[in-house]
């Protein structure tokens, strides 16, 4: 899991809510940061012939950030900021250290959006964290069936079942 380094901010963070739902959504949101964060060293390592995953992956977290932040918003909460650097679970050195990046930043991601079903107390928050983490999914297997592996997919995604 890709992880926030510290630093000084200019803009102090926002608390954590004390919610289960908003919890889960303030943790969900983190996971999107880091990823968006952490799909630029994919790109900076991916082969040319991957930049299309990589960019579609990109778009993707980052159209579910800006929707996230919207939901959190109507909902009165406060969305954490980005940090200024996160720190890798691994090197990334090469194009298959890259994708196996892209698959645990799915994988971290599809664990903070089943949270955000299991701790939903509203329909549309929890839609909402079915699509993304359908999408985590589906991206996943993607980069799981660029490196050859088998099976592409899991039954039950963000889970350990």
């Amino acid at each position: 899991m890709t992880t926030p380094t510290t630093s000084p901010s200019a803009q102090p963070e926002p608390p954590r809510p004390d919610g289960a739902t908003d919890g889960a959504l303030y943790d969900a949101l983190e996971v999107e940061h880091a990823a968006i964060y952490g799909y630029g060293i994919v790109s900076a390592h991916s082969t040319f012939d991957r930049n299309y995953l990589v960019a579609d992956a990109m778009n993707e977290h980052r159209a579910r950030r800006e929707a996230a932040i919207a939901l959190m918003e109507e909902r009165g909460v406060a969305a954490p900021l980005p940090a200024a650097g996160y720190r890798l679970p691994g090197e990334v050195d090469d194009p298959r250290q890259a994708a196996e990046l892209a698959v645990t930043m799915e994988q971290d991601a599809a664990v903070a959006w089943r949270a955000v079903i299991e701790q939903a107390d509203d329909q549309t928050v929890r839609a909402f964290g079915v699509n993304a983490l359908t999408e985590c999914a589906v991206t996943a297997a993607r980069w799981r069936r660029l490196m050859g592996e088998t099976p592409v997919t899991v039954a039950f995604p963000g889970g350990s079942e």
